[in-house]
């Protein structure tokens, strides 16, 4: 599953530090853990990844991807913080930003998140 923020319209993105995507952009998620609800699974990944305290919001829509011989079927949900400016990369993730549309077409993105963030109008591209 996936977390999209904005904040002050920009997007929140964190470098991959392992693979699947290691090098690429993305929003922050991951998988769910058994026994875990999928809002759960969301905050847990946004927490670890960004040291943020969310809470999920909305369901935006589901992606299919492909990696290593694997299919992965990937919920993305809007997510809401109170404090996103003390944000700052762990866990899997190297690096974090906040991207406006600008940074979003000049960065190495994982496959299929431009196409999504058009798609569900999250920000213009």
């Amino acid at each position: 599953m996936g977390a999209v923020l904005l904040w002050e319209r920009k997007l929140l993105l964190i470098e991959r530090g392992k693979p699947p995507a290691m090098g690429f952009w993305s929003i922050p998620g991951g998988h769910v853990e058994p026994g875990e609800s999928w809002q759960d699974a969301v905050e847990r990944e946004v927490r670890e990844e960004t040291a943020l305290e969310a809470t999920c919001g909305a369901f935006l829509g589901w992606v299919e991807r492909e990696s290593r011989g694997q299919r992965y079927l990937i919920a993305d949900f809007e997510i809401d913080v109170t404090n996103p400016g003390v944000a700052k990369a762990g866990d899997d993730a190297s690096d974090l930003m906040f991207a406006d549309s600008t940074d979003l077409e000049q960065l190495k993105i994982t496959a299929g998140l431009r196409e999504f963030l058009r798609q569900h109008e999250v920000i213009d591209l």
